[in-house]
């Protein structure tokens, strides 16, 4: 962490492309390193490549440079503990029959004072730092580094710094251990804090770059100010100069989740964050002290004051795992004496027990340090002895009996098919489909809460930030929303970004105090449309519904409208309804404004829907009638009906459909009017009626009645008068 280290301008270095930030080199792999770790030596890079790519770390590339072969490794994630030479020496050590030979010398005497005499330490933030160690060493010559070190750092793609900062670069890559040293001497009162950042707080790196953190970003600080990014990088202010002859030298562990939230936002990546991010144990970091301490002096001189300057919570025991030979070998199908498992295990620094015998054998199995986040399990160690007895030496069986049974209930076929037919007819009208979180922060759970519920709250660490499972899928959306719109995406054609969702939202009946835990989870479809025009996003919405829900369905399915009782606390007073399909409320759609829409940053208004997939569940199959076509025409006549604003389009359905009109077969919408000469309050609603004999032509003469009477319908159900 003392400084991100860059590439070695060595010839024959490949060229990759930079990440944005710092940027991180490839893992690169000396086998002169691993050499100095191995007894035997003599490792060539062909048989280190064959060893570890037969312990499932292929080499994704490999050159020679300086006299030496390097190779770059891939790793996965939870194998954060082969991020350095010692890590990938044990594998190969492991895979060849050879002995791994720690990589400690002369050591290095202390001083009768003591650290914590003249320095100190406190632990704010136990939770994201669980470990927290220092050492002091004095008297330090910070200068060039000796011809040894230089060279393997930059072997790797590192250049050298000064000899106090190349130790720990060294430790890096030799442990996987990262490391900072501070000066003394320009700590404030000599004494750290960690601690959480302040709002805004600012920081200087290492690099000169400015920050400003904010609270849940870890920090060592002294008494005035931040003097580094936990985990992550030192500050430029408290790090180690030519003029440095004192110096703190920290050895810590942080939580990943914490360490990978900041490196993000702030665009930082380092090889010290990179290994955070991966997990360090916390009950190793005495080890790299002492090795960190041992090289600087061996390079820079100084003494050692005696003891450790340590914060954080007591440290777990390790871990003890029992493993049945007769499950290893169910799982296997392969039969291992039980003896050669414990010699397997103990190759990669598990220490196993054998009691009894055969299948009824039990390996105790105690896990060291460097592979506590990866071996949790009694499977976790069946693994390792498939790994390391050699994968090749599994069994294929000629084939595998599988009993199919294709009962499965009814429900699940309809679920598919309205999942995918909804999905299709969505997608055809310029939906896209997204897949969001169902985690949101408390206020985004209570905007969308309705009344009687409460939102429901996970105890998770990863989770500080939105701890809530949503109880819409609305505010997800928003989120999903505003990425685009930061992300500049082009809508389409029509300059309109259209979004839809299949997912659960959650919440519990709000009992008071009893808090009985009536826990409430319903499939739903969520949508979202720009509306500029609060009153075309919501016309286009309820399209959509109609369509999908007629996907499900059929023709005949009548989706309506309807006052919504309990409407969530975001949407303001007549900018929201109830959907209602065969006249069963199943959801709402409505509008937001820019003022709604302040917590989601986004730069326009939306229209919004949900609807229950159960519904539309219900609906299916789709039904369908099969009839002869008319063989006389129809005569289709308009009705421009002035009403007030309030008045909803089924209402005048109704009230036409209530009159019975003779040989009159349908009443359709066509649209809305308002403006001049209207008066304000007050719209034009447009119905096409259509007549039709079917035995013979009908004649205008005989519309003429029935529509009469369809204006003294309106008339006297809803009031109004006919526009001309």
């Amino acid at each position: 962490m003392a400084q991100p280290a860059g590439p070695a301008a060595a010839a024959g270095r490949k060229v990759r492309r930079p990440r944005r930030g710092y940027p991180l080199a490839p893992m690169w792999t000396s086998i002169e390193w691993l050499n100095s770790l191995l007894e035997p030596a003599g490792l060539s890079a062909d048989e280190a490549e064959h060893a570890l790519t037969h312990l499932g770390f292929p080499i994704e590339s490999r050159e020679e440079r300086s006299g030496d072969d390097l190779l770059d490794v891939e790793l996965t994630s939870n194998r954060g503990d082969c991020l350095c030479h010692l890590g990938l020496a044990r594998e190969i050590a492991a895979g060849t029959a050879r002995r791994l030979k720690r990589p400690y010398g002369k050591g290095f005497r202390t001083s009768p004072a003591a650290a914590a005499s003249v320095a100190g330490v406190e632990n704010l933030v136990p939770e994201g730092c669980p470990r927290f160690t220092a050492r002091v060493i004095r008297g330090v010559r910070v200068g060039p580094s000796p011809k040894w070190l230089v060279q393997r750092l930059e072997r790797i793609g590192q250049r050298s710094i000064s000899n106090v900062v190349d130790v720990s670069n060294y430790v890096l890559a030799e442990l996987g251990h990262p490391s900072h040293t501070f000066d003394l001497n320009t700590i404030a009162g000599r004494r750290l804090f960690v601690r959480s950042a302040r709002p805004d707080e600012p920081f200087v790196a290492l690099d000169g770059r400015k920050h400003a953190l904010r609270p849940g970003e870890l920090v060592v600080a002294d008494a005035d100010r931040a003097v580094s990014l936990a985990g992550i990088i030192g500050g430029l202010d408290t790090g180690v100069t030519a003029s440095t002859t004192d110096i703190l030298l920290e050895v810590a562990t942080w939580d990943p989740v914490t360490i990978r939230r900041a490196a993000r936002r702030l665009d930082i990546r380092t090889d010290a964050s990179h290994r955070f991010e991966r997990s360090v144990d916390a009950r190793d970091l005495l080890m790299a002290q002492d090795r960190l301490c041992e090289l600087i002096v061996e390079v820079a001189g100084g003494e050692v004051l005696a003891g450790t300057i340590e914060a954080g919570p007591a440290l777990p025991p390790a871990r003890v795992i029992d493993l049945r030979a007769s499950r290893c070998w169910d799982l296997l199908g392969i039969e291992v004496a039980p003896e050669q498992m414990a010699r397997l295990l103990g190759a990669v620094g598990v220490s196993a027990e054998v009691s009894g015998g055969g299948r009824s054998a039990v390996l105790r199995c105690t896990v060291p340090n460097h592979r506590a986040r990866d071996l949790e399990r009694e499977v976790d160690l069946i693994e390792e002895v498939a790994r390391l007895n050699g994968f090749e030496k599994l069994r294929e069986a000629p084939s595998i009996d599988i009993r199919l049974d294709f009962r499965h209930p009814e429900q699940w076929l309809a679920r598919e098919r309205v999942t995918e037919d909804v999905g299709s007819v969505l997608t055809g009208m310029g939906f896209f489909e997204t897949v969001t979180f169902s985690f949101v922060t408390e206020a985004h759970a209570a905007a969308f809460l309705p009344p009687g519920l409460r939102a429901v709250k996970v105890d998770e660490a990863r989770r500080k930030d939105a701890p809530y499972l949503r109880p819409s899928l609305v505010p997800s959306l928003l989120i999903c929303r505003r990425a685009n719109q930061d992300g500049r995406v082009a809508p389409g054609p029509d300059g309109v970004v259209r979004l839809f969702e299949f997912a659960s939202i959650f919440a519990e009946r709000d009992d008071g105090a009893r808090h009985t835990r009536q826990t409430v989870e319903a499939r739903r479809i969520g949508m979202l449309i720009d509306a500029s025009d609060a009153q075309a996003g919501v016309r286009a919405l309820r399209g959509a519904i109609d369509a999908a829900a007629r996907a499900a369905g059929g023709p005949d399915v009548h989706v309506g409208a309807a006052p919504l009782e309990a409407a969530p606390p975001i949407f303001k007073p007549g900018r929201v309804s109830a959907v209602t399909i065969g006249g069963r409320a199943c959801g709402f759609v409505g509008a937001l404004g820019l003022g709604e829409l302040a917590p989601w940053g986004l730069d326009a208004p939306v229209a919004v829907a949900e609807v229950d997939l159960d519904a539309l569940i219900s609906l299916y199959p789709p039904k369908a009638r099969a009839h002869a076509l008319p063989a006389f025409p129809a005569i289709e006549r308009d009705i421009s009906w002035v009403v007030d604003e309030p008045t909803p389009w089924a209402g005048l359905h109704a009230a036409v459909a209530g009159a019975k009109l003779d040989r009159c077969e349908a009443v359709q919408f066509v649209g809305v009017y308002r403006g001049k000469p209207l008066p304000p309050g007050r719209k034009s609603v447009t119905l096409r009626l259509r007549f039709r004999d079917a035995a013979r032509t009908l004649r205008h003469e005989e519309v003429d009645p029935q529509m009469a009477a369809a204006t003294a319908a309106l008339k006297a159900a809803v009031g109004g008068e006919l526009r001309i």
